[in-house]
C-alpha cells in the first residue's frame, strides 16, 4: 500500500492548523466609539441603564457620555459632530435646525403625563408671600428659563393658555443655564422657574422655594427625545439602530422599574425600582448618599415608553404653536424633522 498523499494531505493539515492559530489570536472587532449629549437628570434614566447594564456594548457600541447645561447647545453638538447622539428636551432652536434638514428625531426620551409628578412649577419665598400661589398668578411676574424657545419656554406657553393669562403679561427671562436659573430663583432675582423634579424637590425641602403645582396636572406633553445629525441617520443607518435597540432596552427597564402603580393609583417602588435608581443615581446624584439619592431618582421619575415610541402628534403640536411665537420659522415640516423608521408603533400619527 503507498501513501502518495501523505506529504500533501499533512502540509494541508499544519496550514490548516496555523490558520486557526492565527485565527483565534485576531482580535475581536473593536467596538464602535460613539458619544452621547445628555443633562444629568433623571429622565435620561434610560440612557443610563442602557450603558450600565452593557446594552451598548452588546450592539458593539463603545459610548461616552458628554454632559450639558441646557437642551439647545446639545442640538447645535450634535449638527457639528461634537456628539454622535442627543438625548434631551426639544427647542425652538432645535426644531428650525432639524427643519432645514440637519437633524433628525429617532426615537423618545421622557414625558409630562397626567398622574406622575413632572416638571415643577416653582416661586420664591418673597414672591410667594407677596401672594403668588396659583397659576393664575403669573401676570405681573418674572420666569426665569434657560432661552427663548426652550421648552420652559413652551410649558409657560402652555399653561397660559389653561389657566388662562396672557403669555406677554409674564417677564421671562433666559438665563442660559439650570444652575443660573436655580441661583437666580434662590437670590429672589425672579419670581419663578419651571424645573425638573430632580432639582425641585431638593429646593422645597430645604425651604429655598416653593411649589405651586405640576405642569402634568395641566397637561401632557412629549418634552424629549434621542436625535443625531441627518447624515448619521442615512449614512450610519446601521450604528444608528444598534444605538436605537440599546437605548430601548434601557427604557424597557426603565418603564418596568418607575411606572408601576398600585390599586389605588399610587406609584409603587419595589427592589427593582431600587436597583435601576442605584444606577441611575450614580449620574443625577453624584454627590448625594445613596439611600438619598435613590429615593430622590423614585420621587423624580418622569414616564417614559416602554419601547421609545414618539407621540408623533404632540410634536406636530409644539412645532405649531412655536411658530405662531415666531420661534421656529414658518417653512418648518414637522415630517422633516422626524425619521419614524427605527422604531416601531409611534402614537398619534398624522393622518
Amino acid at each position: 500500500m503507498t501513501l502518495p498523499c501523505f506529504h500533501l494531505s499533512r502540509r494541508r493539515l499544519l496550514g490548516g492548523l496555523a490558520a486557526g492559530t492565527l485565527a483565534l489570536a485576531s482580535p475581536a472587532r473593536a467596538a464602535d466609539k460613539i458619544s452621547v449629549g445628555v443633562l444629568r437628570f433623571v429622565s435620561s434614566g434610560p440612557l443610563f441603564l442602557a450603558v450600565e447594564r452593557g446594552y451598548f456594548g452588546e450592539q458593539g457600541l463603545d459610548v461616552t457620555l458628554q454632559y450639558f447645561e441646557a437642551a439647545q447647545p446639545i442640538a447645535l453638538a450634535a449638527v457639528t459632530g461634537d456628539v454622535d447622539f442627543g438625548v434631551t428636551a426639544f427647542t425652538g432652536g432645535f426644531f428650525n435646525l432639524a427643519g432645514e434638514g440637519q437633524l433628525k428625531i429617532i426615537a423618545a426620551q421622557a414625558k409630562e403625563a397626567k398622574g406622575y409628578e413632572g416638571n415643577a412649577v416653582l416661586v420664591s419665598n418673597a414672591a410667594y408671600d407677596k401672594g403668588f400661589r396659583r397659576m393664575a398668578d403669573f401676570p405681573g411676574h418674572t420666569l426665569g428659563i434657560t432661552q427663548t424657545g426652550s421648552s420652559f419656554h413652551y410649558q409657560i406657553g402652555q399653561l397660559a393658555r389653561v389657566a388662562g393669562f396672557a403669555l406677554d403679561s409674564v417677564d421671562i427671562r433666559g438665563l442660559k443655564t439650570l444652575p443660573n436659573m436655580v441661583a437666580a430663583l434662590e437670590g429672589g432675582h425672579i419670581d419663578s422657574i419651571i424645573i425638573a423634579p430632580h432639582i425641585a424637590k431638593p429646593l422645597i425641602a430645604e425651604g429655598k422655594a416653593k411649589l405651586i403645582g405640576w405642569y402634568s396636572d395641566f397637561d401632557e406633553y412629549q418634552f424629549g427625545g434621542v436625535f443625531t445629525a441627518t447624515k448619521t441617520a442615512q449614512g450610519r443607518r446601521d450604528l444608528t439602530q444598534r444605538f436605537v435597540r440599546a437605548y430601548q432596552k434601557g427604557a424597557g427597564d426603565y418603564a418596568s422599574a418607575f411606572m408601576k402603580k398600585d390599586a389605588q393609583g399610587q406609584r409603587l417602588f419595589d427592589e427593582t425600582s431600587h436597583a435601576a435608581a442605584r444606577l441611575i443615581a450614580k449620574y443625577v446624584y453624584p454627590s448625594e448618599p445613596l439611600d438619598k439619592a435613590v429615593a430622590l431618582v423614585e420621587a423624580s421619575a418622569f414616564p417614559a415608553d416602554a419601547q421609545a415610541r414618539l407621540d408623533v402628534g404632540d410634536i406636530h403640536k409644539q412645532i405649531i404653536w412655536l411658530k405662531e411665537q415666531k420661534l421656529v420659522n414658518a417653512t418648518v415640516d414637522p415630517a422633516m424633522t422626524l425619521d419614524l423608521g427605527f422604531v416601531e408603533g409611534h402614537f398619534n400619527l398624522p393622518k
